[in-house]
């Protein structure tokens, strides 16, 4: 009897220990899942749209351009969790048509990442008016829709 016993608790600890190895290959999935934090931008506009953005790293400021994105495309401009709460955005659409604002950073025609903000026509750039987005405090990861409606952006 004693035999028995000692058998169906071993049973007993090998399901138990099964149980445990899933549940951590499912917690580590989940985890996995949960960490993967980006800043994203959509073109929800009927035309192609390029875009630039800006964002400060706590020393200087960054602001990095072109992405060109079809319509109803999705992509991601920063990787990983959001490290400042204000982001800054530029877009123009194949007509003219532009997702703009007040906030002016330097820019360029073709590819490009420009380290600060100031004296952009000085040190050759051009002088674009970009939108903030506040991400608010807590945020990890962020969307931005652009779409035609008077070129007015949509966060979420």
């Amino acid at each position: 009897m004693a035999d028995a016993v000692h058998r169906l608790n071993v049973r007993t600890g090998m399901w138990r220990a099964s149980l445990t190895g899933l549940a951590g290959i499912v917690l580590s999935l989940l985890l996995a899942g949960a960490a993967k934090a980006d800043f994203r931008l959509c073109n929800n506009s009927s035309q192609r749209v390029s875009v630039a953005l800006s964002y400060t790293d706590g020393k200087q400021w960054i602001t990095e351009g072109w992405w060109n994105l079809k319509p109803s495309a999705c992509e991601t401009l920063l990787r990983g969790a959001l490290a400042v709460q204000f982001y800054y955005v530029y877009g123009m659409d194949e007509r003219g048509g532009e997702w703009k604002g007040k906030a002016y950073m330097c820019t360029r025609d073709r590819e490009f990442r420009i380290i600060g903000r100031n004296d952009c026509l000085v040190r050759g750039y051009d002088r674009t008016g970009f939108f903030k987005i506040d991400t608010g405090s807590q945020a990890k990861n962020w969307t931005v829709q652009l779409t035609d409606k008077q070129q007015a952006p949509a966060a979420k």
